[in-house]
């Protein structure tokens, strides 16, 4: 379970590459159509290991149950933590990776199955491998401080605290309230889809601006570059939010199924 929820959030940073990848190529268009589907990969993995998290709660001892299920889903928040650092590290990687994607998408006309179908050949394989390489210095030489916008940081950090809790504070609130527990556990839909709406609104159209300025040569490719690691930083620095959040967004869905049922 653990490594699964690794591998979503690892998922869900990388998609920052890919309009990074865009703007190199000035295929931007191309680009958010490989956007959506990572995207859309992580939110249907993320649905999918709620039945496997939720078995936690049916395996959990009789005894001490709270204690229990509460260990087990920090190990989970931590392992989102584990992902997105993992996904920051591969940046430079699959910026290259997708770059080529890109292109190839655009050479297929937009078949996503046939850039599927040609990206696992072995010799595209072979040439992806030689493109694995860590960050370097000068990805975050550019970075200064001043420029930072601070309440977007903020922003990004709270709404990925608030995913990656979502479907643990419903399921731990079913544990609190159990006359209230399927209320409680549906929650989690209401609760992640609300984060990714704030997403939508407040973040993807910061960054999708500062690639049109790329790719329109209003801006620059460091800025946008800068700005994602930044995002991605805050990214981070949300999933270790989200262990504060945790507890605290349990009783909060508890008190709020009151107001349902």
């Amino acid at each position: 379970m653990a490594l699964f929820i690794l591998i979503i959030h690892c998922i869900e940073t990388l998609a920052y590459a890919v309009r990074l990848s865009g703007a190199r190529v000035k295929l931007l268009a191309s680009a958010l159509s490989l956007f959506n589907l990572m995207v859309m990969v992580s939110r249907l993995a993320n649905m999918m290991q709620q039945p496997f998290t939720g078995s936690l709660i049916d395996k959990a001892p009789k005894e001490n149950t709270l204690e229990f299920v509460e260990s087990q889903f920090r190990i989970i928040i931590a392992s989102s933590t584990i992902g997105t650092i993992i996904g920051i590290l591969l940046l430079p990687t699959f910026i290259a990776i997708f770059s080529r994607a890109i292109i190839h998408l655009a050479e297929e006309r937009g078949s996503i199955p046939s850039l599927i179908k040609k990206g696992f050949t072995f010799a595209y394989i072979k040439r992806g491998l030689k493109h694995i390489h860590l960050p370097k210095l000068s990805y975050v030489k550019d970075i200064k401080l001043k420029d930072i916008p601070v309440k977007l940081f903020i922003i990004n950090m709270v709404i990925t605290a608030i995913y990656t809790i979502g479907v643990l504070s419903a399921l731990y609130a079913g544990l609190i309230a159990p006359e209230r527990k399927a209320t409680a556990i549906m929650a989690s839909g209401l609760i992640n889809g609300v984060a990714t709406i704030l997403l939508i609104i407040f973040i993807d159209p910061k960054i999708s601006i500062l690639a049109d300025d790329v790719i329109n040569q209003r801006g620059s490719y460091s800025n946008l570059k800068g700005m994602s690691i930044m995002m991605m930083t805050s990214r981070l620095f949300g999933t270790l939010l989200a262990q504060i959040f945790f507890i605290p967004g349990a009783h909060y869905v508890a008190w709020f199924t009151k107001f349902i049922v």
